[in-house]
């Protein structure tokens, strides 16, 4: 990548992540840069990591677990757990489902308006629904 288009980059991520009240620290500007760089993805820690040393970014599994979910409770980043060994993030925030391809590790969105869910309990006394997250396990054929 030119030394322009990466200073760009690194100019784009520190106005997302102030507008979302984050300080851009240079592993914060960093994984930002790779998360949001391109169209809608979902990652894990382990794959962002990997990306990462791969773009010479020097950062450790841990920071970039913390700083994901920093992203994520700034509203930058959806959690998505598959299940109790896989969590992915995605940076698209807006409403939407997945289906998710077990044994490829792979997930796909459903867009919000080619699902319906119906028969949502209602929630305990003090409480609202927040959100419903579906995930439909697919396989190929």
């Amino acid at each position: 990548m030119a030394k322009m288009e990466r200073e760009i980059r690194l100019d784009a991520a520190a106005a997302r992540l102030k507008a979302a009240g984050l300080r851009p620290t240079r592993q914060r500007l960093e994984l930002a840069r790779l998360l949001f760089a391109a169209h809608d993805r979902h990652v894990t820690a382990e794959s962002l990591a990997e990306e990462g040393a791969r773009a010479g970014v020097k950062v450790s599994l841990a920071t970039v677990y913390n700083t994901l979910h920093q992203f994520q409770a700034a509203g930058l980043l959806r959690q998505v757990v598959v299940d109790a060994s896989r969590t992915y993030f995605d940076t698209n925030v807006g409403d939407h489902q997945h289906f998710f391809l077990e044994n490829e590790g792979l997930l796909i969105d459903i867009p919000g308006e080619e699902i319906s869910i119906s028969g949502v309990p209602a929630a305990p006394l003090g409480m609202s629904v927040d959100r419903v997250d579906v995930v439909v396990r697919v396989r190929r054929q």
